[in-house]
């Protein structure tokens, strides 16, 4: 998939573990794993603005784009 997640290298930045996101943003901790791990096939706009903010980035630094 040319689509990369890079929220494990956003959470190591801010030294934050899945369970604090989870909890500060609201999710479940077996969904934010499926994002992580690449396997979602979507993500809501509303949950990328809660991870952006909980994090204090932009969705660029969480979703990259490939070519392959």
């Amino acid at each position: 998939m040319p689509i990369i997640i890079n929220l494990d290298v956003m959470l190591a930045r801010r030294k934050m573990s899945l369970t604090q996101l989870s909890e500060l943003v609201g999710i479940t901790m077996s969904n934010l794993s499926i994002l992580k791990t690449g396997k979602a096939k979507a993500i809501r706009l509303e949950t990328l603005e809660s991870i952006c903010k909980v994090l204090d980035c932009q969705p660029g630094d969480i979703l990259e784009f490939r070519f392959e």
